[in-house]
């Protein structure tokens, strides 16, 4: 089988890839394909970048000294100023069986230490750099995904929405801007506007990229409230003192309801 065309990577990035492929291919057995995620595989890479390698394959290997010798070059590198952040490797009916989940709207994203909100494999599975395909194996999963299912945009749409329209009455939320509990603020604050963005993205059928650059994606969106990315920095940001947090308040259930609208009727 002939390997699928690769992404152009800079010629160290390209140099550092090409010896590490046979490293990370040597974790798995049968069919496998060898990919970049992160920001190289959403095309947000830049000169801060590190390496995140992907491998699906039917089976895990033995370890037999290659997670050393993979260790090994990884140390190497990154005397030579190129960060890799190992190789990730996931069995090719894992991923399947996840597709399926997700496709049908019962999807979740687990709670993983190196994430805030979750890790979400659709996005991760879907934007891929290619480095190793000879199966076809990320093309078919590309394929699959490149239309948004119907379920899980109703879903999330149906779960975030939930909570924004908890979150916009609530006594309690009032309350804590009142008292001026700035721990309680800041997690809410995150939390809705993490909401508004899972809907935004739902809405626009483009598949959420967990922690990194989910402005940069929102700012493409058809599906959108005005001034978007301005009044979710300010929220975010809104300074000190009583009158910034009711500032904060007032902007953040504004968008809130912005969001809402948009929303089709059932």
């Amino acid at each position: 089988m002939t390997p699928s065309p690769r992404v152009g990577f800079p010629t160290e990035v390209q140099t550092a890839i090409d010896e590490l492929l046979p490293l990370c291919r040597a974790l798995g057995q049968g069919r496998y394909a060898v990919s970049l995620g992160g920001s190289y595989g959403k095309g947000t890479s830049d000169g801060r970048s590190d390496l995140d390698f992907r491998l699906f394959c039917d089976a895990r290997a033995p370890d037999q000294g290659a997670r050393r010798r993979l260790r090994k070059a990884i140390e190497a590198w990154a005397d030579r100023g190129i960060v890799i952040d190992g190789c990730w490797v996931r069995t090719i009916d894992e991923i399947e069986a996840q597709l399926d989940l997700w496709s049908e709207g019962k999807g979740k994203a687990p709670n993983l230490v190196w994430t805030i909100w979750g890790y979400h494999i659709l996005t991760d599975v879907y934007n891929q750099a290619v480095v190793d395909d000879p199966f076809g194996i990320l093309d078919g999963w590309r394929n699959r995904l490149s239309t948004y299912p119907s379920k899980l945009k109703a879903a999330l749409v149906q779960r975030h929405t939930a909570s924004l329209r908890y979150w916009r009455a609530d006594y309690h939320y009032a309350n804590k801007v009142d008292r001026g509990d700035v721990v309680f603020l800041a997690g809410i604050t995150s939390r809705l506007v993490h909401d508004a963005l899972r809907v935004l993205f739902a809405l626009n059928e483009t598949y959420y990229p967990g922690d990194g650059k989910n402005l940069r994606f929102a700012d493409g969106f058809e599906i959108m409230p005005n001034r978007f990315r301005e009044r979710v920095e300010a929220t975010l940001y809104p300074g000190t003192g009583e009158q910034a947090r009711r500032s904060q308040h007032i902007q953040l259930l504004a968008l809130v309801d912005e969001v809402l609208a948009l929303v089709p009727a059932d």
